[in-house]
């Protein structure tokens, strides 16, 4: 026989693919029983999570007979699209509520109580594609229709379906929709035919974007980072692109942009942005506790839209090593002025100042830096910043008392795949900087490289193993003629830890002490999931160091490994790490950590 699929049924065919992604929830099994052929066991986990009735008491134990023979008769409907999603077109769908069925029981005569609810599904056979016309194509698609002889599922009709109407899209035939339909299921033969005609529209360009709601940022800085596409042919990459651009200033908490409703006469499109303002002003704090170090404190002020194009300005104060035991109070204040799109929608500029004062176990330093710069997004990975900045600093080390006065022009290429910042399960770091600095008067010029690369991947549902290596070097200027802070010193939270900060340096040819001309350092870290809030960690990192440039001269390196527990919070995992040495002569002992965010 031959039943015949309108359009109505075409619409139960998309509405089922949206049924079976719901996450599958855990089913009262004592009150809701489903009854599925054991040869499809995927069809049991689909059907549980499309259930209302199922969903209903589980959630709702005391529901009544009136709500639970209400979510019973929207079953038929919800199941059977479930049905139709997996290429089942001619199964039978029973629901039995204490033996009887649910579409059989008058409305007005429910039963007061409902004890068990059975859900009888026979799907029936997989039935496969017939003939498939789907059409006309656009050269360019890239993603196939389905074909005759593949299992007719419902999302790949979709699929299908949208693949062409976005084959269209992507050359500028925004309004193509599909534009009559006849699908027709054969349960002789158990196949499905189906023909679905494509109108691409008019070919479109672009026009200006039209602003549709009030914002606190210039109507100039919003157009100016959008983009202007006044004149190019429509591209849904085109708007997707101003969205992102839009959101990445962090002025605004929304950015949509539409297509009007209906092809416009001159085939000359005016998208329309509409934008919600995000708070101007955000205040924030952090702190870190280490048992060589002590605690360091810190916190920020932001302020969007400084000046009214979506400018960013950042205040960050720190104060650090509070009671440590290697080193005075370090105090430090950044500023830094980002202006978006100053130089192209993609381009931005920048300025910054910072003052500091550090005494480390090695050096003490006052420095002021000054320095502008651009920085831009090359695609959503990977990003660039190249400065220009003057620095000037006296510092104190075994040799003496120094004044240094640098220009450096610091360049920094960064990519970043990382699912999350903080928490990271998944994807890649990388970031590689390189400083060429040019001295006046009395000091020197040279170049200083370093690198930072982190993986992370998860392994199964709850482990996560997350490597770093870091490597630098500093070409030009004798160790003792090298700004302190341009040199490398291995042990401490941020290198290896279970070594104190910075007790690997060098030793110098006249036996004099300081940091390293090279640097390298690994660490491994395995992160298991104990329960949904706790994650144990263990550790091991390796931290070498010579005294001289392209890792040359005197050497030495350590290495350390412990345990640390992780309590995840709506602003990222608190850490607490205990750490001790396993190889080296810098230190003995333990040492702990405790920040928010992972260790790296």
């Amino acid at each position: 026989m031959m039943f015949k699929l309108t359009t109505h049924h075409l619409s139960y065919l998309f509405a089922g693919v949206m049924a079976v992604t719901v996450a599958v929830p855990s089913v009262a099994a004592d009150r809701v029983t489903f009854v599925v052929p054991s040869a499809v066991p995927d069809l049991r986990e689909a059907l549980g999570a499309t259930s209302s009735v199922a969903a209903l008491i589980r959630d709702t134990p005391d529901a009544s007979g009136d709500e639970i023979l209400g979510a019973a008769l929207s079953d038929y409907a919800a199941l059977t699209r479930v049905l139709y999603a997996e290429g089942r077109y001619g199964g039978t769908v029973n629901i039995l509520i204490d033996g009887r069925e649910a579409a059989d029981i008058p409305l007005l005569d429910t039963p007061a109580s409902i004890q068990r609810v059975r859900i009888v599904v026979d799907p029936g056979p997989l039935y496969r594609f017939g003939d498939v016309r789907i059409g006309p194509i656009h050269p360019g698609t890239t993603k196939a229709v389905p074909q005759g002889g593949a299992p007719a599922r419902a999302t790949d009709v979709r699929d299908g379906l949208d693949a062409v109407v976005t084959g269209w899209r992507t050359v500028g035939h925004a309004y193509a929709a599909p534009a009559g339909q006849d699908i027709v299921a054969d349960h002789a033969s158990d196949t499905l035919d189906v023909a679905v005609g494509i109108d691409p529209g008019p070919r479109i360009t672009f026009g200006r974007y039209r602003i549709a709601t009030p914002s606190m940022v210039r109507e100039s800085a919003i157009r100016r980072i959008a983009g202007n596409p006044e004149g190019l042919t429509y591209s849904p990459e085109i708007i997707a692109e101003a969205e992102r651009r839009l959101r990445r200033t962090g002025a605004f908490a929304s950015v949509t942009i539409t297509e009007p409703d209906a092809p416009p006469q001159d085939a000359v499109m005016d998208p329309v942005l509409r934008l919600v303002d995000e708070k101007p002003r955000r205040f924030g704090f952090g702190a870190e506790v280490a048992s060589a170090e002590g605690v360091t404190v810190s916190a920020f002020w932001l302020h969007r839209n400084l000046f009214g194009g979506a400018e960013r300005f950042r205040a960050e104060a720190e104060v650090g090593d509070l009671g440590g035991a290697r080193s005075g109070v370090d105090y430090s204040l950044t500023t830094r002025l980002d202006i978006p799109a100053i130089y192209g929608t993609d381009t931005g500029g920048f300025v910054m100042a910072e003052a500091e004062r550090r005494n480390e176990p090695t050096f003490s330093t006052d420095r002021v830096e000054l320095g502008f710069g651009v920085n831009r997004r090359l695609s959503d990975r990977l990003t660039s910043e190249v400065a220009l900045t003057y620095l000037w600093s006296q510092a104190t080390t075994p040799s003496g008392t120094q004044t240094f006065n640098l220009v450096n022009l610091p360049a920094t290429i960064t990519y970043d795949s990382r699912d999350d910042a903080l928490d990271p399960t998944s994807g890649f770091y990388a970031q590689a900087e390189v400083t060429p600095f040019l001295g006046l008067g009395a000091s020197a010029s040279g170049v200083r490289a370093y690198g930072d690369a982190r993986a992370y991947r998860a392994l199964g549902g709850s482990t996560v193993v997350a490597g770093r290596l870091q490597f630098g070097t500093v070409y030009g200027p004798a160790p003792q003629a090298t700004y302190p802070d341009y040199l490398f010193y291995s042990g401490g939270g941020g290198t290896v830890r279970g070594q104190p900060y910075q007790s690997l340096f060098a030793t110098y040819a006249n036996g004099q002490t300081g940091g390293g001309q090279s640097f390298a350092a690994a660490s491994l870290e395995v992160r298991q999931s104990v329960t949904d809030n706790f994650q144990a960690v263990g550790f091991v990192d390796y931290g070498f160091l010579t005294a001289s440039s392209g890792f040359s001269g005197a050497s030495g390196s350590h290495a350390g490994a412990g345990l640390g527990i992780r309590y995840t919070t709506p602003v990222g995992p608190i850490r607490f790490d205990v750490a001790t040495p396993i190889s080296g002569n810098t230190g003995q002992g333990l040492q702990f950590y405790i920040g928010i965010g992972q260790a790296f």
